[in-house]
């Protein structure tokens, strides 16, 4: 499983392997919202909640399709298939990756990206809290579409239909934990909703995900 990691994070690190995308895209939703909003502090504290949570879903969004892609096209799935290590492993580890080089790079620079959305003071340790909470459910999650589209050509917007809607849960209860949390309001049942959410991922889909890849290979 360590080698696996090491690996899909060595083909991440390298030129057009995806690393820094999402994040150059959340930077990008961070600056571009309050030029086309305005320089008004209030109205942009009020929405920036919603519109970092959806930055974050769509960064995770963009790569997602790259996470068995490759492997099928070089014939590395079928090994893994064959391997010792089980497929619900395999599934583990690719979330695992994912989130590594996409999830926790947006957390730690959430707190500078709600500075420039005029988030209210009181929202910053929710809004670092709930994307160490919520973005792994996105990247299990997605791992489980990447599972399903495998091998399917242009599969990155069927991908995006089957994974969006099991975004909403999370991007729901993220924005209203960081909402709340800015008003000074207690955000502690969305935080555990979040948490819930992510752990009932973890728990479940590696299994659909290992299924949906045996029936794709067969």
């Amino acid at each position: 499983m360590i080698a696996l990691l090491m690996r899909d994070l060595r083909l991440a690190m390298r030129a057009g392997g995806g690393f820094g995308l999402g994040l150059a895209f959340f930077l990008m939703v961070a600056v571009l919202v309050p030029l086309g909003v305005g320089p008004q502090g209030a109205l942009l504290g009020r929405i920036a909640p919603g519109i970092l949570w959806v930055g974050a879903l769509l960064a995770c969004l963009l790569s997602l399709d790259r996470m068995f892609a490759l492997d099928f096209e070089d014939g590395s799935l079928d090994l893994m298939a064959v391997s010792p290590l089980p497929l619900e492993g395999v599934a583990l580890v690719k979330a695992l990756a994912h989130w590594l080089v996409t999830g926790l790079p947006l957390v730690v620079i959430s707190p500078v990206l709600g500075l420039l959305m005029s988030l209210e003071p009181g929202g910053y340790v929710w809004l670092l809290g709930s994307l160490l909470l919520g973005t792994p459910a996105l990247s299990v999650v997605g791992c489980f579409g990447a599972a399903l589209t495998v091998g399917l050509k242009r599969g990155g917007l069927i991908l995006s239909l089957i994974v969006l809607p099991m975004y909403v849960p999370t991007l729901i209860f993220g924005a209203e934990a960081v909402r709340r949390g800015a008003a000074g309001l207690e955000a502690g049942v969305p935080m555990l909703l979040l948490a819930g959410i992510s752990a009932g991922a973890l728990a479940l889909l590696p299994f659909a995900t290992a299924a949906a890849l045996r029936a794709n290979l067969k």
